[in-house]
């Protein structure tokens, strides 16, 4: 463990794809296990935002999704996939802000972002899109107790992800 005055980061690099239902807390403990860096008392671990709603089915497929005519006529202005602009509108508390292609959203969690979180990126696949955690920190409890019951150290869980600010 490092002193108070110094810390040290590192990535858990053996997770493989994670798919709806997967158990996570069990494929950090192999993960951890198979690259020889377990948790230490005084750790924190981080676990992405994208995996954790991977992991609760937090996915909806596009082609599963009618979109409003609100969406189709935004979507329509800026070259955008109507089906996606739905999801963002479902997901979404209120808007902030629609313009130039992008909505500002804020989420059920009442976080301001980009597109209410909803995300289409490393899904495999297009057509694809992930949501949100529907309690974040509910799902750093399950994970934090689920590497406990596999004998690693109660450290506390963070469910974090890159959480730009667009405008």
């Amino acid at each position: 463990m490092a002193s108070s005055s110094t810390y040290s980061v590192f990535g858990v690099t053996h997770i493989p794809e994670v798919r709806p239902g997967d158990d996570l807390p069990a494929l950090i403990h192999d993960a951890l296990l198979a690259q020889a860096t377990p948790l230490e008392h005084g750790d924190v671990l981080l676990v992405t935002q994208k995996i954790v709603s991977k992991a609760e089915g937090r996915m909806v497929a596009l082609d599963t999704v009618e979109p409003s005519d609100r969406a189709r006529t935004w979507a329509a202005e800026w070259d955008r996939d109507p089906r996606a602009v739905e999801i963002v509108l479902q997901e979404s508390r209120s808007i902030v802000r629609m313009e130039r292609g992008l909505i500002i959203a804020e989420t059920r969690h009442g976080w301001i972002c980009a597109n209410a979180g909803v995300d289409q990126s490393n899904v495999g696949g297009g057509d694809t899109v992930t949501l949100l955690p529907l309690d974040p920190s509910a799902s750093a409890q399950r994970i934090r107790a689920g590497l406990r019951q596999r004998g690693q150290p109660d450290v506390p869980v963070i469910v974090t992800d890159t959480f730009g600010r667009p405008w």
